[in-house]
């Protein structure tokens, strides 16, 4: 596959994976007149509450002034996701209004399923299925997304709940050390994309290869579905396992963030 279609699938798997986030954390969609804005469980300003150009037609002042109306009222601030393929003078002008850069994550994609990877000893990996699992997943990212900044409890309010985690086209997997959830990762497959999101493993668990057991085992379960190809943005973390795995990079998604809530209009 083309450089340019594995960007596109990867920017329309991005997109609907919002919305779905979004919608199942119980937040808010608006898309419409080419620009997607989420407003999702939690106040977090970095990535849960965000704006996308979905048609670089927009304008960029368009896109911050129908960002500001709508996040506005909800009292938060938020994220442009931008497009490194496309969107360079949205960049600019987000620059320009001040809104702070906070890193440039790989976009990266890998075309073919790989070889199923064996647990080790005192580790098992297991569908998340239950309300149970659901709070142990979301408790997994708590933990582990505090050492990237993410505060506590934004997971739990993003992803906490089974609908969030369980459906026909998405697949969140629990690893267990010992009994005990210590790591996780999860896919949502739309457009002939496994979307792999949410990897993450406990601090104390690290060093094991947890996370490249599970983000394995999430994007074999996208391409069991039917997915074509397995996408992700990469944390600093996370772009080196991902790296070794056989990820390569095709793009990169820039988060420049309003972190104090636009002033009403």
């Amino acid at each position: 596959m083309r450089t340019d279609e594995l960007i596109e699938l990867a920017d329309l798997n991005y997109a609907e994976s919002l919305r779905e986030m979004t919608r199942r954390s119980g937040g808010a969609v608006l898309d419409e007149g080419g620009v997607l804005l989420v407003a999702g469980g939690h106040a977090l300003p970095v990535l849960i509450n965000a704006a996308m150009r979905l048609d670089p037609r927009v304008a960029p002042a368009e896109v911050l002034q129908r960002a500001r109306r709508f996040f506005a009222p909800r009292q938060r601030g938020f994220s442009v996701i931008e497009r490194a393929h496309r969107d360079a003078d949205l960049r600019a002008a987000c620059v320009d209004a001040g809104l702070a850069e906070l890193g440039s994550a790989p976009g990266m994609a890998l075309q073919q399923r790989l070889p199923d990877a064996p647990p080790p000893a005192g580790v098992s990996v297991r569908r998340v299925a239950t309300p149970i699992d659901a709070a142990g997943f979301a408790a997994v990212m708590d933990d582990a997304y505090q050492s990237l900044g993410m505060p506590a409890g934004v997971a739990a309010a993003q992803i906490g709940r089974l609908d969030a985690l369980h459906a026909p086209h998405i697949v969140a997997l629990l690893a267990d050390v010992d009994g005990a959830p210590a790591a996780g990762a999860m896919t949502i497959v739309t457009h002939g994309v496994a979307g792999v999101y949410w990897v993450g493993t406990t601090s104390r668990a690290r060093g094991r290869g947890l996370a490249e057991l599970c983000t394995r085992a999430a994007g074999n379960a996208g391409f069991d579905q039917g997915a074509r190809i397995a996408a992700l943005q990469a944390s600093p973390m996370g772009e080196p396992v991902y790296r070794r795995m056989g990820y390569l990079e095709v793009t990169r998604y820039p988060t420049l963030v309003q972190f104090e809530p636009p002033a009403a209009a």
